[in-house]
């Protein structure tokens, strides 16, 4: 049976395409095996993976010179360590999803001349799949803008897996809003205190037609939870506020406008599911990836971006207001959303990936 060995870093972003793509090969029969670090292993609980290493990496940065040296010298013991699962294990290919953790065994992969493809999550390639793309079979992207590429990398257009739990959760059409509408209000629980605390405020102030027609669900940082209840209370707006939701594919399926941020995942699922949205991209992001990102949906005119320096109760008010009533750029902005989304993303990916590893066999 073939063998993939998955590389990826340690964030759910990194970690939910690998499982999607080790459920599809495993179930054909694949041997997998998977190299991350503590982080990573966090999430791969539900990876049909075995074995599962961690292995020595680090992120290099010039701003802290020490710690930089100190993470080369953990990049090559990594290097070191994946070289010798390498040659013991025998991959047929190698598959990195970004993030540090999946530096090592690219690494090792391309210097022992085992093929290697890299999913780029995206629109912006990532520093550690910048290293290894030019070498690499394939850089699948996820998204059809992929800034940063070098010359000469061999690129396809691929799209994010989505979790399963998700793509089963699509609704086969958008229906614009008859009397409720559904507000979803995601990203405030690891960081997004600008979403937790301007959304409430800025529906808050809504016209009272409008509001009295709201019902918000809004993922929220736990510090900002209490006082959002309390302003939607206190403006007559049905509203549930919760750190997380493990049911938000529920959420979203049910929602005819999504408020958020605009990680890779978060834009993927918002235009699978087809929706409306207006987003705020994470101003600290790398290469500002996640404004890239959201210029996918925006100019398909399915969304608005605003940044965090203009993200204000007023602006978010105003572009609620205009929004929210007409129900003729919903539906539109809907259908438009919808023709981003790639829901064969995943069983693309494992198709790519068998037949590298097919004709690397038959050479």
């Amino acid at each position: 049976m073939p063998k993939l060995l998955l590389a990826a870093g340690g964030t759910g972003g990194h970690m939910f395409p690998a499982q999607a793509l080790a459920e599809i090969l495993k179930a054909k029969g694949w041997d997998i095996a998977m190299m991350t670090d503590a982080r990573g292993r966090k999430h791969t609980g539900k990876i049909p993976a075995d074995p599962i290493l961690d292995v020595e990496a680090a992120s290099l940065s010039i701003r802290k010179p020490i710690a930089a040296i100190r993470g080369v010298f953990k990049l090559r013991k990594g290097i070191g360590q994946a070289k010798a699962f390498i040659q013991s294990w025998q991959p047929d290919v190698v598959v990195g999803f970004g993030g540090y953790p999946a530096f090592p065994a690219i690494k090792a992969a391309q210097s022992l001349g085992v093929p290697t493809v890299l999913h780029e999550q995206n629109a912006v390639l990532g520093r550690v799949n910048r290293v290894f793309a030019k070498q690499a079979k394939c850089v699948a992207s996820g998204f059809k803008t992929l800034e940063r590429l070098p010359d000469g990398a061999s690129h396809e257009v691929i799209g994010n897996p989505l979790r399963e739990q998700i793509m089963t959760s699509v609704p086969e059409h958008y229906t614009p809003p008859l009397d409720k509408i559904n507000i979803l209000v995601i990203g405030g629980s690891l960081g997004a205190r600008i979403v937790s605390e301007v959304v409430p405020q800025a529906i808050a102030v809504l016209r009272e037609d409008i509001r009295e027609r709201l019902q918000v669900v809004q993922q929220t940082r736990p510090e900002y939870q209490e006082s959002a209840k309390r302003l939607y209370a206190a403006a007559g707006v049905s509203a549930i506020c919760e750190p997380f939701f493990s049911d938000i594919e529920k959420h979203l399926s049910a929602a005819h406008y999504v408020i958020g941020r605009a990680g890779a995942s978060s834009v993927s699922e918002i235009a699978a599911m087809g929706k409306p949205s207006l987003l705020v991209p994470l101003a600290i992001a790398m290469d500002d990836h996640q404004t890239v990102n959201a210029r996918s949906l925006e100019r398909l005119m399915a969304a608005d971006i605003l940044p965090e320096s203009e993200f204000t109760r007023e602006a978010v008010k105003t572009i609620l207001e205009k929004r929210l009533s007409d129900s003729n750029w919903l539906q539109t902005a809907a259908d438009a959303a919808r023709t981003a989304g790639r829901p064969h993303a995943a069983t693309d990916l494992a198709a790519l990936v068998s037949a590298i590893a097919l004709k690397s066999a038959v050479k």
